[in-house]
């Protein structure tokens, strides 16, 4: 640990060079091109008003013209998708951005059902301050500033979302693109703000259908292909699939009421190709295992690093969602406004994850695990074996399938009333619930009789693709039989979980004209109840014929693969391998299996329910006044959140279940809030943000399941006391809670062209991480051993626990172009860029007992980037953009009881657009469209740091999985 990270703090901004240059570049981009928009103002599309002038002085005429309703965010004007292209899309985010009080960053629709990416959450990691974590290849969650997918909150239509994942992070994939006009990203909360996160907040957009001006219909389909090709022969999934969606727009009764209408399908292939290195380790001499007394590994040289197992697999999936989205609107005069939302959509996913896997370990070697014609190449602090020969390998083929199917439903009742004496109350009933059923089974093959084989093999020293050459064929399958080749202690494995999340809210604000350096001021009330439960039964699978007690279980027992189960292959061939036996696990599993209950502790630990009952009051004064002859506007406001959260799970003892707990808190918290917006000049501005924000921990933290039970200490200077001991979750758990201030300056220009540096800070007050508490109070709980009394109620036990906070630093640097305002011969073309770099620092307490401990927040990526290239003139629309994060610390990970962290290394993917919109003629309204997703197949690349025999920490390749480029070809029509 270097002396900065041990003093605590981070070195300012100020001493960084590259944060230096990279903000003076967008200062003086910004002052050279502000110019260049005064002297062609043709080219800008603006009028020729100096950036430099001083605005003139709002008189309360002027305010009370353009006073805003009761939220008075400008972000909504999302909604309205009436200039379309990529240029509109620009156009749209940048007024959302321009026009709202708070720090936000925007993406808008190019047009009805066109967002700009193929997925709403690869259009957000496009903005400043944002990233992507991929999941099966995809963008799927968002982390905001640095913080991991569960600090940030996401809404849609202003109101908190029920999950399909058992934490709060939101799942962007359940919503699809095509129904979703925009979102705003707040990066600064006001009062009024409900479910905010405490490193941002995602509020997505459905169209407003009184927003557009007429009946508008629009239909797209597209086709997709991915170049991994069918990696699972037989399973059903190719590599083929297509996007389609309608949506209808209309007005009635001379405009007073509105109806939208979409339909989206998805039916989407993925096919992955993943390595998976296990562990790695020196085996021979006194700085090896062989020194701590495990027996030799025959052939391997003393003092090298080698790789002690690993696995090829092959993922197949098809995902299959429907979605539907209806708005209707009705303002039948000038004081009323309803707005009814309802979403629905189904998700259907099955999974296809087959491979082979071995170990290689010198705990093996009694087995007979030997080493020949072994290379090495030169290495610090050891020499890293790169090929070679295994003799004695037990390899084990496991074939998954997992099938999953989820549910969503979204309402919400807005009704606006205007008084017209100053008065206005909003109301909003919503309800949102998510249904997920998850069924997952595998099972093992492998040579009979416990028989050994063999193989070639040459791997990376970096992360890549090894070579794998078996002495076997896998994929013949008369020579595989059901088994259990490495003696796991079970043939095979069952799962049926059934989960369900649901959230009930309701909200009434009213507002009214104040005075002084307000326009109005808001004060609203809002109460939710949040229930999740979920429940997970498991079954060892046992080959008929054989025993499933420790007693009569044979793991040489075996089975040859019925004739009638049999599917084809899997191609492994990317690792060497020919290939591995493919069958159809269910049937396999209901024709030559028998199953028994087996629920361990952490299979009862995920039966819970967990409950939050959340009253929110707040009152924000929006600020509308002029500071000098500077213009300023803004809010200053309180939040006061009492929550009531509670826990039903079951209690364990170890593997035994011993009988249903129940527990809870509660806790009350007030979140002030500021933001400031001043209009130096002409469009542009400087904001200011302070505010006190919250974030819940994790919902299965805050579960009361835990494993307790008494035993009787047998050393040391308690030795025959009986006491308590235990582990499990924290109903009691407090929130995350975070101080942060922002600063940002913006200036804005041309059509759709703007430049920004923001900086902030944001001190975390405490922390969320396992402790061992040794005074625990156990008196709650139930003594499954009567024939121990415990001498005191008191024990220790280990749990999440709130501790001593971290601290955030960042900087930020965002901007767009359009090539007109340069020089007329790049009039259609533009570009977007964003960077930023965010310093963090965690206590060591938090996570120093573990190898590879970071000194940051886990999750953090320091250094983040986006650059988009684009085209548009003539119809012709092409964009190439590619986005940049940093390598940043996973979660723990536990392999083969080493505890360590994973790094998820650098990822960088590039994607390009080309379309053709016909705009007039028979052809009018129509567009075609071409899209590669990962262009260049970017691969996902995670590093294991571990601790050698020796001491001593190694960074070594853990994953290295390939996606594919994904292809879609398709068109868009509009009428």
């Amino acid at each position: 640990m270097n002396r900065r990270q041990t003093q605590g703090r981070v070195l300012p901004l100020t001493h960084r060079p590259l944060v230096m240059a990279c903000a003076a570049a967008f200062a003086l981009l910004g002052a050279d091109l502000a110019t260049a928009q005064e002297a062609t103002p043709a080219a800008a599309g603006t009028d020729a008003k100096s950036a430099n002038a001083v605005p003139p002085k709002r008189t309360d005429a002027d305010k009370d013209k353009d006073k805003r309703p009761a939220n008075p965010d400008a972000a909504s004007n999302l909604d309205a998708v009436v200039v379309t292209g990529i240029q509109g899309s620009i156009q749209s985010a940048l007024k959302a951005k321009l026009n709202s009080n708070n720090i936000i960053e925007a993406i808008s629709a190019e047009d009805i059902g066109k967002l700009p990416d193929s997925s709403i959450a690869e259009s957000l990691a496009r903005l400043s301050g944002l990233a992507t974590q991929r999941v099966d290849g995809r963008a799927n969650q968002i982390s905001i500033r640095g913080l991991s997918p569960d600090f940030a909150g996401t809404t849609l239509n202003g109101r908190e979302q029920a999950t399909i994942g058992e934490n709060r992070g939101v799942d962007f994939d359940q919503y699809p693109s095509e129904l979703i006009s925009g979102a705003a990203v707040y990066k600064t909360p006001d009062a009024s703000l409900i479910g905010q996160g405490l490193s941002g907040t995602v509020d997505l957009h459905t169209i407003k259908p009184l927003d557009l001006p007429k009946r508008t219909f629009a239909a797209n389909l597209r086709g997709e292909a991915n170049s991994n090709g069918s990696l699972n022969h037989g399973s059903g999934v190719g590599d083929a699939g297509h996007r389609a969606s309608f949506s209808y727009i209309d007005q009635f009764f001379d405009h007073t009421l509105g109806l939208a209408v979409g339909v989206a399908q998805l039916d989407s292939p993925v096919q992955e190709k993943q390595y998976q290195a296990w562990w790695w380790s020196v085996d021979n001499g006194p700085q090896g295992i062989e020194s701590q007394g495990v027996r030799r590994t025959p052939g391997l040289p003393d003092g090298v690093l080698s790789q002690e197992g690993g696995q090829l697999r092959a993922k197949s999936e098809k995902q299959l969602r429907n979605g539907l989205m209806t708005v209707l609107e009705w303002a039948p005069d000038d004081h009323y406004h309803s707005t009814l939302d309802l979403y629905y959509s189904t998700f259907n996913q099955k999974t296809f994850l087959n491979g082979a896997q071995w170990s290689s370990s010198p705990y093996e070697a009694g087995d007979g695990i030997s080493y020949s014609n072994v290379g090495v190449v030169p290495a610090l602090p050891y020499p890293i074996v790169t090929t070679g020969h295994i003799d004695g390998l037990k390899s084990v083929l496991q074939n998954d399938y997992t099938r999953e199917h989820d549910k969503l439903f979204s309402a919400g009742w807005n009704n606006q009333y205007d008084f017209g004496n100053g008065w206005a109350l909003t109301a909003d009933l919503s309800y949102s619930t998510a249904k997920k059923n998850l069924h997952d089974a595998y099972l093992f093959a492998g040579l009979p009789d416990q028989a050994t084989s063999s193989t070639d093999f040459a791997t990376p020293v970096h992360e890549h693709f090894p070579d794998f050459r078996p002495g076997v064929n896998f994929a013949d399958p008369s020579a595989m039989f059901f088994t259990d080749p490495n003696k796991y202690g079970y043939n095979g494995r069952e799962e049926f979980d059934k989960q369900k999340d649901t959230i009930k809210a309701f909200r009434l604000e009213v507002s009214h004209p104040v005075g002084w350096i307000f326009s109005d001021v808001n004060i609203g009330v809002n109460y939710s109840d949040r229930t999740k439960t979920k429940q997970a039964d498991v079954y060892f699978a046992w080959l008929n014929g054989n025993g499933s007690t420790e007693a009569d279980y044979l793991p040489g027992f075996a089975a040859p693969i019925d004739p009638s189960v049999l599917s084809g292959i899997t191609d492994l061939s990317y690792g060497g391998f020919p290939g591995v036996v493919n069958y159809d696990v269910v049937r396999a599993l209901n024709s030559q299996f028998y199953k028994t209950q087996r629920n361990g502790q952490g299979d009862f630990s995920r039966n819970y329910t967990v409950e939050e009952k959340v009253p929110v009051a707040y009152v924000k004064f929006n600020i509308d006044t002029n500071v000098g002859d500077v213009p300023l506007r803004g809010n200053v406001g309180v939040q006061a959140v009492k929550t009531d959260q509670s826990s039903d799970a079951l209690q364990t003892n170890g593997n035994t279940l011993v009988g249903r707990i129940s527990d809870g808190t509660k806790y009350s918290k007030v979140l002030p809030s500021l933001n400031l917006a001043a209009e130096v000049s002409d469009k542009q501005f400087l904001r200011f943000g302070l505010a006190k924000t919250m974030a819940r921990g994790r919902i299965d933290d805050e579960k009361v399941a835990t494993s307790a039970g008494v035993a009787q200490v047998t050393e040391g200077p308690a030795a025959g006391q009986v006491l308590w001991s235990g582990s499990g979750g924290n109903p009691k758990l407090k929130p995350y809670i975070a101080v942060g201030a922002d600063l940002s300056w913006e200036k804005y220009f041309g059509t759709a062209s703007y430049v920004a540096v923001a900086v902030f800070n944001k001190n975390l007050l405490n922390y969320i991480y396992n402790q061992t508490t040794l005074d625990y109070d156990f008196s709650g709980y139930t003594n499954d051993t009567p024939t121990l009394v415990p001498t005191s109620t008191r024990g220790s036990f280990t749990r999440p626990e709130n501790g001593t906070g971290g601290k955030m630093q960042g900087l930020e640097l965002s901007g767009s172009l359009e090539g007109g305002l340069v020089s007329r011969a790049l009039d259609g073309f533009g570009v977007q860029a964003n960077f930023s770099l965010t310093n963090s620092t965690l206590p060591v307490s938090a996570v120093s007992s573990i190898p590879g401990s970071p000194s940051t927040l886990p999750g953090l990526s320091r250094k983040v980037a986006n650059l988009a290239l684009y085209y548009e003139k003539y119809g012709w629309s092409v964009r190439v953009a590619e986005r940049y994060r940093s390598s940043f610390t996973g979660e723990a990970v536990a392999l083969f009881d080493q505890l360590g962290y994973t790094q998820v290394l650098a990822d960088k993917q590039t994607d390009l657009q080309l379309g053709y919109a016909f705009d007039h003629g028979t052809w009018n309204g129509l567009s075609i469209l071409l899209q590669v997703n990962n262009l260049t197949d970017s691969p996902m690349k995670t590093q294991q740091i571990l601790s050698l025999p020796s001491g001593v920490k190694v960074a070594r390749p853990l994953e290295f999985d390939t996606y594919g480029r994904t292809v879609m070809f398709g068109i868009n029509y509009k009428l």
